[in-house]
């Protein structure tokens, strides 16, 4: 990727709210809504991290060479930033800045 340390994401989870995650309000006029963004996916890498038995590291947690328990997406951008790269804001096979190696496949690569 040229980069000697982390650009951007390393893992990354839903964070469209279109395709985001169902949860039941139960406060206020209540029921179903649908959350997604950063509120959603920084709690979901969370509890696969804490249900792997992850604890605090600030080097790099993730994979230890078991890429096959990642879903690597290969498609889409972050159409938010002008990029002078492909790889910061374009997904792409392999490390990519908006998805790093992909979405979690179970707790296997943590």
């Amino acid at each position: 990727t040229n980069c000697a340390r982390r650009a951007s994401a390393d893992v990354s989870a839903v964070a469209d709210p279109a395709t985001g995650v169902a949860v039941y309000v139960t406060f206020g006029s209540g029921g179903w809504n649908v959350f997604g963004g950063t509120s959603a996916a920084a709690p979901i890498i969370a509890s696969v991290y804490a249900l792997a038995g992850g604890g605090y590291s600030n080097v790099t947690p993730y994979t230890n060479g078991n890429t096959s328990n990642l879903h690597d997406i290969i498609s889409g951008s972050n159409s938010k930033r002008k990029c002078p790269q492909t790889q910061w804001c374009s997904a792409r096979t392999g490390w990519d800045g908006p998805t790093g190696v992909g979405t979690p496949n179970g707790t296997g690569a943590f």
